[in-house]
Parts: structure tokens; C-alpha cells; sequence
């Protein structure tokens, strides 16, 4: 019988490093009376092209800072399997991803608070949230906040192909923005990013690392998570193993899971928590019957247009030869500037699919650059790409474990474009890329459709495209949602609680009841600063008596 380690008493337990897991290890560690164990099932992030911010095109894919999930084989996207990308390092997604600094809209957290029947979760009280964490590269004013850790910087390039496209979406109506976190993204311009001067700037280095020195702050990585300890309707700890040995950890106060919506809904279904009659099929003890655990997925699908261009620069030309690498590399080693920094995307265009949205509800990241998808290289053809993606869709996918092996990965099953409204603005999307690349600004480049391709017409005809280049944006959230006291499908109360437990709450990206209207980074930054600053209030409240 192999022994299994004890890691000792904490009074709050955090499982998963990833951006939730970083920010409560700081907020809740500040605090020196109490003791905080983080638990990371991944590795350190010591890598340089974690670092670097073009970096994610090494990472995202690879089994070294990725788990590598795939979907089930997706009907909507015509029977495919796609890579489902999931940060596997200190950081988590924050690490590998497009550093795109967004918000959302104000109505998305206006409708939290309605679902949830809790003003604290609206525009007006999660604001001050976002601008207390913010570093933000203009400086402070209404909307924005300096002085905090999450650093928000302009990009440090350009590209003459970008400002002709942005050209023409004015040309379609489309208004300039400049800034798209300030309640209503409507409009084009320039993506912010999470990076501080010319590096990635991860929540492993904005939160974590500064917390680290903390003698009540314990990290173990490489510790992937087996279950929860529950014992009389009360979670009392964590089994895990530490590089292929058991372990346990005992919380006593809070066990808190931040494994993101993938790994928070597996972790309570292996541990007894979930639909009740899927976990009887796989032979584990039921200890809550939680329909809601792992359902409710929701996703941005992106539907990445290609197009082919003369007579401009792209990144498919310049990183087109040996020197033109060589050139990016001296201009990245010397300035901190030029295509090494580049986010994935620089460009944003936020618009509406109809007369009859009230606010945006396509999102456009518009790329100088084209390839097959992600890991393969660059097409020898000059190209940009023109993702677009619904907002707000209205399928809903599931997380299901398929076994009580934690090793074994879940069944990941988003249900792209399974509701007829989704295919129905997928294909009005489409039509509305083919608008703006008709514009004159455009036309001096002679821009061809090289993906779907122009035999694709109807409506029917573009949502059939649709299911043949969509690709997930890696925006999953939603499996552990929260809602209102007498909401059956909600696993999670207003203040992150586990309905029907006690000693656990879930903080992360799972918990929001419909995506925000953009990239979900930063907030889940808020989430997890709104979720530490609630149990640190319940704890304050327990030691007044």
C-alpha cells in the first residue's frame, strides 16, 4: 500500500494556479493570520516563450504548457474534433493566451445581476473592481484605475493592412473607439493588451510572484487534483498527487476550486458532485445530486475568413525568410517592439449583426497573417484573417467526466451552432466580413477569399461555412454557474458558495451565468478579486462573533 503525503492543515485550500488561483493566493495570503495552500496542476512558468509575447504560438498546442483537450466531434461544425487550449502552467490560460485586456459590456453584468437577484455582480459595483486591479497605461479617470497589478498596455506596432481594414469598417458605419472597456465596445480600433513593456504580462507574475515570499503562502505544483474530501455535507479537503505520489490537504476553513470550466466541474464530478445518474453510470458514490455541474458551456466560436492581398506588407511576407526572422528577433532583443509582440490579434471591431441588437454582438479580431490554425505554419501566400465571432450564443454545451481516473481527460462537448439563432448570425457574420472587405479602402490590395471561399451564398450555404471554419476562441465558462436561491440548474449562490455544501466555493470563469461580450481574461481577474474579498468579509465576520 503506497503511503500518502501529508501536506498539512491550511485554513484555505486553492485548487488550480491558473488567473482565479493567482489572484486569491495574493488577496487571500495578504491577510498574515491566516495560512493559504495553492495547488497548480501544471509546472512553473519558466519558459522563455511564456514570456514572449508571440510566444503562444509555441505554447498554445503544446503538451508542455497546454492539456491539449479536444471536443467531442461537433455536429454544428460538420462532425469535427477541434483542440480545446487550456493553460497547463503556473498563470494558466493567462500564460499561453492573446492578452487581450477586455471587460465586456455593462449589460452583461447588469444581467448577472438579474440572474443571480444580487446588485453586487452589476456594471455599476464591478467597476470599481476592475479599476482597483488595474495598472492602466493612459493613467486614471473614471473608468480606468493605475497603481494595480494587472498592467494594461498599447501595443508596440503597426500595420498598414490594419488601418486600411479599419478604414473599412468606417466605411460600413462602424464608429472609431479607442478604447473598448468603457461599458459599450461598439466600434474599431486598436486591442489593449496585458503586457508590460514588450513582455506578457501573466497573473502568475502580476499576482502570484509578488505574493510568494509570504511565509503563509504554500505552492505545489505538478499536483493534479484526485478529489474533494467531503464528509457530513462539509468539504474538509483535497486528495491530489504530487508528481504521480498521493497526497492530501486539509482546508480548515474553505476549500476553494479555481480549475477553470473545464477542471471545476470535473473535480466536483469525480468527487460525488453532479448530474447524479451520469456519476452512478461510472460507479461513483453520489454525495450531491448538482444537474447544473458541467452543463450551461458556453463558448465564443470563432469564424476565421482568410483572405489573400497584393501589393501589402503581412507577417506571412515578412517572417517569409531566414532575414526577415533574424530582423524580428534584433528588433524584439533591442527595442522590446515590432512582430514579437504581437497578440494574436491587433485589430478589434465590435459591431452588431442587426437593427435589432441593442449593442454589439460580433467581435472581430483582424490578424496582418494567415495559416491552417494554430501550430502550423505560416501560408507562403500573403494574407490577413478576419475571425468573427457571436457575442452572445445562445447553444449550450456540457463537461462530463468519463471516468473516476482524474488522469483521463472529459468529455468536452461545446454544441456549436446547435441553436438555430447561432447559425442564423454566424451567416449574417460572414456576410458582414464579405461588407468590409468590398470597401474602397480595401480595394487597392485586390483581396480574394481564399477561406470558406466565395461559392459559399445562401444563408444556408454560409452556416454550412460556418461549421467548416469555426474554431474555438478558447473563451469556455459557464459549468459551475451561479444563481439564485431556488435556481435548481445553478451550482454556485451569489457569493460562489456550493449550493448544498458547506467549506466550498468555486471561483473562476465557471461561475459566470452567460459570457461577457469580449475576451474573459480580465474578468475573471474581477471575479476572483470580488471572490476573495467576500471570504475575507465572511472570515472578518466570524471573528467579530
Amino acid at each position: 500500500m503506497v503511503d500518502t503525503l501529508d501536506f498539512g492543515s491550511f485554513d484555505y485550500v486553492i485548487v488550480g494556479g491558473g488567473t482565479a488561483g493567482c489572484v486569491l493566493a495574493n488577496r487571500l495570503s495578504a491577510d498574515p493570520d491566516v495560512t493559504v495552500l495553492l495547488l497548480e496542476a501544471g509546472g512553473k512558468d519558466s519558459w522563455v516563450w511564456l514570456h514572449i509575447p508571440a510566444g503562444y504560438l509555441f505554447c498554445i498546442g503544446n503538451p508542455r504548457t497546454d492539456w491539449c483537450f479536444r471536443t467531442e466531434s461537433e455536429p454544428g461544425l460538420n462532425g469535427r474534433s477541434i483542440h480545446y487550449a487550456r493553460g497547463k502552467v503556473l498563470g494558466g490560460c493567462s500564460s499561453i493566451n492573446g492578452m487581450i485586456a477586455m471587460r465586456g459590456q455593462a449589460r452583461d453584468y447588469d444581467e448577472w445581476a438579474g440572474l443571480t437577484g444580487d446588485d453586487r455582480w452589476s456594471w455599476k459595483e464591478v467597476l470599481p473592481v476592475f479599476k482597483g486591479s488595474e495598472d492602466y497605461w493612459r493613467g486614471a479617470d473614471e473608468m480606468h484605475g493605475v497603481g494595480g497589478e494587472w498592467r494594461v498596455e498599447r501595443q508596440r506596432l503597426r500595420w498598414d493592412l490594419l488601418d486600411r481594414f479599419a478604414e473599412a469598417a468606417h466605411q460600413v458605419g462602424i464608429p472609431h473607439s479607442d478604447d473598448f472597456n468603457r461599458g459599450d465596445n461598439l466600434g474599431v480600433g486598436s486591442f489593449e493588451v496585458n503586457q508590460k513593456g514588450g513582455i506578457r504580462w501573466s497573473a502568475a507574475k502580476a499576482f502570484l510572484r509578488p505574493a510568494l515570499s509570504r511565509q503563509n503562502l504554500k505552492l505545489a505544483t505538478d499536483a493534479s487534483i484526485d478529489r474533494l474530501e467531503i464528509a457530513d455535507g462539509r468539504v474538509t479537503g483535497v486528495r491530489f498527487t504530487v508528481k504521480g505520489e498521493p497526497a492530501r490537504a486539509t482546508a480548515r476553513v474553505e476549500t476553494v476550486l479555481a480549475a477553470g470550466a473545464i477542471g471545476s466541474p470535473a473535480i466536483l464530478q469525480r468527487s460525488g458532485v453532479g448530474p447524479a445518474e451520469h456519476l452512478r453510470a461510472l460507479g461513483i458514490p453520489v454525495v450531491l445530486d448538482a444537474p447544473g455541474v458541467g452543463g450551461n458551456l458556453q463558448d465564443h466560436l470563432q469564424l476565421r475568413m482568410v483572405y489573400k492581398v497584393d501589393g501589402i506588407m503581412t507577417l506571412n511576407k515578412r517572417a517569409g525568410s531566414l532575414f526577415g526572422k533574424a530582423m524580428m528577433g534584433l528588433e524584439y532583443a533591442l527595442f522590446r517592439r515590432g512582430p514579437l509582440t504581437m497578440a494574436p490579434s491587433q485589430l478589434g471591431v465590435f459591431a452588431k449583426s442587426g437593427p435589432e441588437a441593442e449593442t454589439a454582438d460580433l467581435e472581430y479580431h483582424v490578424q496582418p497573417l494567415s495559416l491552417e490554425k494554430f501550430g502550423d505554419p505560416l501560408h507562403a501566400f500573403a494574407a490577413f484573417t478576419a475571425s468573427v465571432c457571436d457575442l452572445r450564443p445562445a447553444s449550450r454545451g456540457t463537461v462530463r467526466i468519463t471516468a473516476a481516473d482524474h488522469h483521463v481527460n472529459p468529455a468536452i462537448a461545446p454544441r456549436y451552432l446547435s441553436h438555430p439563432a447561432d447559425r442564423a448570425k454566424a451567416a449574417r457574420a460572414l456576410a458582414l466580413t464579405r461588407r468590409i472587405v468590398a470597401q474602397p479602402a480595401l480595394a487597392p490590395y485586390r483581396p480574394e477569399e481564399y477561406r470558406p471561399g466565395p461559392a459559399f451564398r445562401t444563408e444556408e450555404e454560409l452556416a454550412r461555412a460556418a461549421g467548416d471554419i469555426g474554431t474555438t476562441i478558447f473563451h469556455p465558462v459557464g459549468t459551475c454557474r451561479m444563481g439564485r436561491a431556488d435556481d435548481a440548474a445553478a451550482v454556485t449562490d451569489p457569493e460562489l458558495r456550493v449550493k448544498g455544501l458547506r467549506g466550498l466555493r468555486v471561483i473562476d470563469a465557471s461561475i459566470m451565468p452567460t459570457l461577457t461580450s469580449g475576451n474573459t481574461n480580465t474578468p475573471t481577474v474581477m471575479i476572483a478579486e470580488r471572490g476573495a474579498a467576500l471570504m475575507r468579509a465572511e472570515r472578518r465576520a466570524a471573528l467579530r462573533g
